[in-house]
């Protein structure tokens, strides 16, 4: 019998993690708590995954629960959603009533 290594279920975590990330569909959001609840782990989890292999998915489509953005993403992502059409306000925070995606709930 076999068992996979540490780092492997840590690869196999990150890669789930980035395959939902790929189907947020372009001009909306989820959380990280969303992608936790489908992937496993919690938030935070899911935020150190996108912190250290989300540069090649589309991490802006990734923000905190009430719309806010991480102090990571230096407004970078505002560039995104005008290209997408995502809505937010002024002071950036996505507009999750409009913009929500729910992995749970894909359709």
């Amino acid at each position: 019998m076999t068992t996979a290594a540490p780092d492997d279920a840590e690869d196999d975590y990150v890669e789930r993690v980035l395959a939902w990330v790929e189907q947020v569909p372009a001009g909306r959001v989820t959380t990280y708590g969303a992608i936790a609840a489908v992937v496993g782990g919690g938030p935070r989890q899911v935020g150190s995954v996108m912190s250290h292999h989300g540069g090649p998915v589309p991490w802006w489509r990734v923000v905190r629960a009430d719309g806010s953005l991480p102090p990571s993403h230096d407004g970078r992502a505002l560039a995104h959603y005008d290209d997408e059409g995502t809505p937010y306000s002024q002071n950036g925070r996505v507009q999750m009533r409009e913009a929500f995606w729910d992995p749970a709930d894909p359709d």
